[in-house]
C-alpha cells in the first residue's frame, strides 16, 4: 500500500513520471486491443479466404460437371452422324449397328446405351441366347419427348428401381442407409433409386425426319472415376494446406452415391446422409450452401450446390470441400506466434522506457525550473547540456528560443500577408486558365482510358498466344500418328476412310485456329499486305458478307459514301473492322423498322471517317466505358465472346486510328472510325505513353 502511494505521489508532482506514464499508458492499452484485433480480424480473413476458394473449387466442379455431360452428347452425335452408322441403319443392319453401339458404350464407360424409334421402343436390339430379339421400351420424360421431335439434350434423371431392373442395374445400385450425426431422421432403410446422365440424339434425315433415336445413360451411383476425376482437376497437388483433403461428392436426395469422403481409412462415406441443416438450405430452399459443415464424422470447409433435373427438379447436390482441421491448427500456430512476439515487444518498449526515462527528462525539468524562476523575475539559466540528443540541444538554445519568439510573430504576420495577395493572384490566373485546363483533364481521361485498354489487350494477346501454342503440340503429334496409321493400315482403312478424312478436317481446322489466335496476339509477325483501299469499295464488299445476318428481318441500309481520299491499310484487317462493327449494329437493331446509316468522309485532308448508326436499344455510360474491354459482352449468356470490338480497336489502333461510341439508352448506337491516310504505325501502349506524357506536362506547366 506504501508503495502504491508514493508511485501515485511521485506522478502527481515529477514530471518524469508523468510522462513515463503517458508514454507507457498508451502502449499498454492499445497494444492489447490490437493484439485481439489483430487476432479477430486474422481469423475472420482467413475464413474469408476459405470460403472464397471453396466458393470457386464448387464453381469448377459444376463447370466439369456440365462438360462431362456435353461430352456424352457429342459422343452420341459423332457415331450418330457417322456414314458408318447411318448406313448401317439405312440397311437394317443390327449386326453392324450393334457392334458400333457397344464400340461406343465402351469407349465412353456407358451404363446403357440404346436406338429407340419415335416413341421409345427399342429397336435393332442384340438377340437372347434363343435367338430372339430383346423388346423394350425407354423411359418417357421431357427430353425424351424433345428428342422425337429433333432436339437433342443431355442431364439428369432420376430412374426408379423398376427402370433400372429393365437395364439390369438395379443390383449395382442398392446401397444401405448408415446412421448418420447431424443427418434429418427419415424411416428409409435403402436407396434403390439412381442418379443416370441421360443423352438423347435424334437421327434425322433430309426431310427433317426423325428416323431414330439414340439413348444414353451413364450412372453416378458408385461411380468413382467420376468423382475422382473431379476432385484431381480442383485439387490438384499444392492446392491445399498439408493435412488436408480435397473430396468431391454426388448427393441422390440426400444420400452420398458417389464420394471419395472417407468413412474411416480406404472406405468411402456411401449411403451416409447430409447435415439436415445443409439440407433444409440446399434442397428445400435451393440456395448455395459456402460455410463450415459436419460432414460424415469431421469438419469441412464445405460448398454444396443443387442438382437439378431435366425437368427442373432438385434431385440432388454436387459438393466440394476440404478438411478444416489442418487449417485451425495453423492459424493457432501462427497466433501462437503473434502472442509471444507481443509480449516480448511490450518488455522490450518498458525496458527501454525506464532506461531511457532519466537521460531524457532531465533537461526537461531544468527548462521547468528556468520557467519557473523567470516567473519569479530571476536571471536563471539553464546553461550546458551534456546530452546532444533534440532535447538536450533544446535546452542548450531555450534562452535564444525566447528572444527570437516575438520575432518570428512579426514575420509570420508579414508572411500570412503576402500569402494572401499571392492567393489572390495565383486564383485570378487559375480562373483564367479554367477552360483551358478543363479541356487539358478530358482529354487526359481519354487517353488514359485508352490506355488501359491497350494493356488489356496486350495481356489478352499474351494468354491468347500461350493457349495456341500449347493447342499446336499435340495437334502436331496427332496429324503424324494419323499419317502413320495411314501408311501402316492402307487399303484396311476404306471402311473408316470418311471418318479419318473428318478426324482430318477438324484437326486443320483446329490449326487454322491456332493460327487465327497467334495472328491477333502477334499481330506485327502476322501482318498482311498494305496497300491503298478504296473505303466505299470495302464497304459494299462488307455489307455483303454480312447480308446473312438480316435474313428474315425488315431492316433498311442507307448509305452516304462521300469519302474520296484512299488510304493505306490492310484491307482484310479494314473489312474485318467493319464486319464487326456492322455485326454489333445488326444484332442490336428491333426486330421491324430497324434502320442502319453507313456515312464515309474526308477529315482534314489526312484522314477518312466512317459512320455506322443504328436505331436499336443503345447503350449507357457504363456499358460504352467497357465496350472495348476484352471478353465484354452485352449479349446473352452463348450469344457472343466480348472480343470483337476489342479486336476492332487494337487492329485500329494499330494504325494509328481511333474508335467513338456515341450511344444512349433507347436512342440507338454510332461508330465513328477514324483512319489516316498514312498510317502511324505504332504500338498502342508506347504512343498512348507519349501523348499521357505531353499532356501531363501542359497540365504541370499550366
Amino acid at each position: 500500500m506504501k508503495l502504491v502511494t508514493y508511485i501515485l505521489d511521485r506522478i502527481r508532482h515529477t514530471v518524469r513520471y508523468k510522462l513515463l506514464v503517458l508514454v507507457l499508458f498508451p502502449i499498454l492499452l492499445v497494444m492489447p486491443i490490437a493484439l485481439v484485433l489483430a487476432i479477430y480480424w486474422g481469423a475472420s480473413f482467413s475464413y474469408e479466404q476459405l470460403y472464397i476458394k471453396v466458393n470457386t473449387d464448387l464453381s469448377v466442379s459444376h463447370d466439369v460437371f456440365e462438360r462431362i455431360k456435353r461430352d456424352y452428347l457429342n459422343s452420341l452425335g459423332k457415331t450418330a452422324e457417322s456414314f458408318a452408322f447411318r448406313t448401317a441403319l439405312s440397311l437394317s443392319d443390327s449386326a453392324s449397328i450393334q457392334r458400333q453401339l457397344l464400340q461406343l458404350e465402351l469407349n465412353q464407360s456407358l451404363s446403357y446405351i440404346h436406338l429407340t424409334d419415335k416413341e421409345g421402343n427399342w429397336i435393332h436390339e442384340k438377340r437372347n441366347e434363343r435367338n430372339q430379339n430383346l423388346a423394350g421400351k425407354t423411359r418417357t420424360s421431357i427430353a425424351q419427348e424433345a428428342a422425337s421431335k429433333g432436339k437433342a439434350s443431355s442431364g439428369i434423371e432420376i430412374f426408379s428401381a423398376a427402370e433400372l431392373t429393365q437395364e439390369n442395374l438395379a443390383k449395382s445400385v442398392l446401397l444401405p442407409l448408415i446412421d448418420t450425426a447431424r443427418a434429418r431422421p427419415t424411416d428409409r432403410q435403402n436407396e434403390d433409386r439412381g442418379m443416370m446422365i441421360r443423352a438423347l440424339y435424334p437421327i434425322i434425315d433430309t426431310d427433317n425426319t426423325v428416323l431414330a433415336i439414340l439413348d444414353a445413360g451413364v450412372l453416378l451411383n458408385k461411380n468413382f472415376t467420376f468423382v475422382d476425376v473431379i476432385r484431381d482437376l480442383v485439387y490438384g497437388p499444392g492446392s491445399l494446406i498439408e493435412g488436408s483433403i480435397g473430396t468431391v461428392t454426388v448427393f441422390l436426395d440426400d444420400v452420398r452415391i458417389t464420394t471419395n469422403v472417407p468413412i474411416r481409412p480406404g472406405e468411402r462415406a456411401l449411403g451416409t446422409r447430409v447435415s439436415n441443416e445443409v439440407r433444409t438450405n440446399v434442397l428445400d430452399q435451393g440456395e448455395t450452401w459456402i460455410n463450415r459443415a459436419f460432414v460424415v464424422n469431421d469438419w469441412y470447409i464445405s460448398s454444396y450446390e443443387p442438382i437439378i433435373d431435366i425437368e427442373g427438379r432438385r434431385v440432388g447436390m454436387l459438393y466440394a470441400g476440404y478438411l478444416e482441421a489442418p487449417f485451425k491448427s495453423a492459424m493457432a500456430k501462427a497466433l501462437i506466434v503473434l502472442v509471444l512476439l507481443f509480449f516480448g515487444l511490450m518488455g522490450l518498449t518498458g525496458l527501454v522506457a525506464v532506461r531511457g526515462a532519466k537521460s531524457i527528462f532531465k533537461p526537461i525539468e531544468l527548462m521547468s525550473s528556468v520557467v519557473h524562476a523567470t516567473r519569479e523575475g530571476e536571471e536563471k539559466r539553464i546553461g550546458n547540456i551534456v546530452s546532444r540528443d533534440e532535447i538536450g540541444t533544446l535546452a542548450n538554445e531555450f534562452d535564444a528560443m525566447l528572444d527570437l519568439l516575438n520575432q518570428r510573430k512579426l514575420l509570420i504576420q508579414k508572411w500570412a500577408d503576402e500569402l494572401e495577395e499571392k492567393v489572390e493572384l495565383r486564383t485570378a490566373e487559375l480562373k483564367s486558365k479554367n477552360k483551358d485546363l478543363t479541356n487539358t483533364i478530358r482529354v487526359l481521361q481519354k487517353t488514359r482510358q485508352q490506355l488501359v485498354i491497350a494493356e488489356k489487350l496486350a495481356a489478352l494477346g499474351e494468354l491468347t498466344a500461350g493457349v495456341a501454342h500449347e493447342i499446336n503440340n499435340p495437334t502436331a503429334v496427332m496429324l503424324g500418328n494419323l499419317d502413320v496409321i495411314i501408311a501402316e493400315m492402307g487399303n484396311q482403312l476404306e471402311p473408316v476412310q470418311d471418318e479419318i478424312d473428318l478426324i482430318m478436317d477438324q484437326i486443320y481446322r483446329i490449326k487454322d485456329i491456332t493460327n487465327n489466335l497467334l495472328q491477333y496476339a502477334k499481330p506485327d509477325s502476322y501482318a498482311g499486305y498494305m496497300g491503298e483501299v478504296d473505303v466505299n469499295a470495302t464497304i459494299h464488299e462488307t455489307l455483303k458478307l454480312v447480308q446473312h445476318l438480316r435474313s428474315g428481318k425488315n431492316h433498311s441500309t442507307d448509305l452516304e459514301l462521300l469519302a474520296k481520299l484512299p488510304i493505306i491499310i490492310n484491307s482484310q484487317e479494314l473489312q474485318q473492322v467493319l464486319i464487326n462493327l456492322l455485326s454489333n449494329a445488326i444484332q442490336a437493331l428491333p426486330e421491324r423498322e430497324g434502320k442502319i446509316l453507313i456515312k464515309s468522309s474526308d477529315y482534314q485532308d489526312k484522314a477518312i471517317r466512317i459512320s455506322i448508326k443504328d436505331n436499336g436499344h443503345g447503350m449507357d455510360e457504363t456499358s460504352i466505358s467497357k465496350a472495348f474491354n476484352p471478353f465484354f459482352s452485352t449479349k446473352g449468356q452463348g450469344e457472343g465472346t466480348g472480343l470483337g470490338l476489342s479486336i476492332s480497336y487494337g487492329l485500329v489502333r494499330r494504325y494509328g486510328g481511333d474508335i467513338e461510341i456515341m450511344s444512349a439508352e433507347n436512342e440507338g448506337t454510332e461508330f465513328i472510325l477514324t483512319l489516316y491516310c498514312e498510317p502511324i504505325m505504332m504500338e498502342d501502349e508506347k504512343m498512348i505513353k507519349e501523348q499521357l506524357e505531353e499532356i501531363e506536362n501542359l497540365a504541370i506547366e499550366s
